[in-house]
């Protein structure tokens, strides 16, 4: 005879500023075996989910306070790796791709039938379970429906480009970010960005960081990209 082992459910954040449909996917999720932390907004997304690490993240774009897409950068800038899988109205092509350059991991266009949503997010954290541990810059924070990046007692007010390059470089510390992965994620697909813009904005960025006197330091890799250190 073998004792019962008790199995502690896969927790699942959600954040869907629709009342309506998230006490739907609250209700659903749990009813297939998942826990649950469900949530309004983008900056009570970052603060309730860095606390709890769900498994997997469904993640509505058009959040009142904040764009999810940078939401999703502040949390894997914060080193959360749940896989995030977006909820959105709009389906054009230009909207996923974006999705997926800023760290999402999967899609879904409203309205769609709750059992794919379940059988998807069930895909994504299988996948995502031998993922290898995430790095954090410790003490950066980022804000993203005030966009503004914090450290200690200081901050700085960046632009929705600033934000979305910090978070791209501070999601992979120490690592290369190349040029074409920064511009992705930064502007529109289809965007025509010359090297100098790109070079600019990393500039601004420097500065900011040294208004924070956050002690890393963005470095160029000729002709390749951008590491934070």
């Amino acid at each position: 005879m073998t004792d019962d082992v008790e199995i502690t459910p896969q927790l699942v954040g959600v954040c869907e500023d629709d009342e309506v449909l998230r006490s739907a996917l609250r209700r659903g999720l749990e009813g297939e075996g998942f826990r649950v932390v469900a949530v309004a907004g983008g900056r009570t997304a970052i603060e309730r989910f860095e606390a709890v690490r769900p498994a997997a993240i469904v993640m509505d774009i058009g959040l009142p306070d904040a764009d999810g897409r940078d939401v999703c950068q502040a949390l894997r800038a914060a080193g959360l790796t749940a896989p995030v899988l977006f909820l959105t109205a709009r389906d054009a092509v230009a909207d996923r791709i974006s999705g997926f350059n800023v760290g999402g991991d999967d899609y879904l266009t409203k309205p769609f039938a709750l059992g794919e949503l379940f059988a998807r997010v069930r895909a994504l954290i299988r996948r995502s379970a031998a993922a290898p541990p995430f790095e954090r810059v410790a003490g950066l924070r980022l804000d993203p429906a005030a966009l503004r990046a914090h450290w200690g007692d200081r901050s700085a007010e960046l632009t929705p480009t600033e934000f979305r390059l910090l978070a791209a470089l501070v999601a992979r510390p120490g690592a290369v970010v190349r040029r074409r992965e920064l511009t992705a994620t930064a502007w529109p697909d289809g965007a025509i960005v010359h090297d100098n813009t790109l070079d600019s904005y990393l500039a601004r960025l420097r500065r900011h960081l040294r208004w924070l006197q956050a002690p890393v330091e963005i470095r160029t890799v000729r002709g390749v990209g951008y590491e934070l250190r």
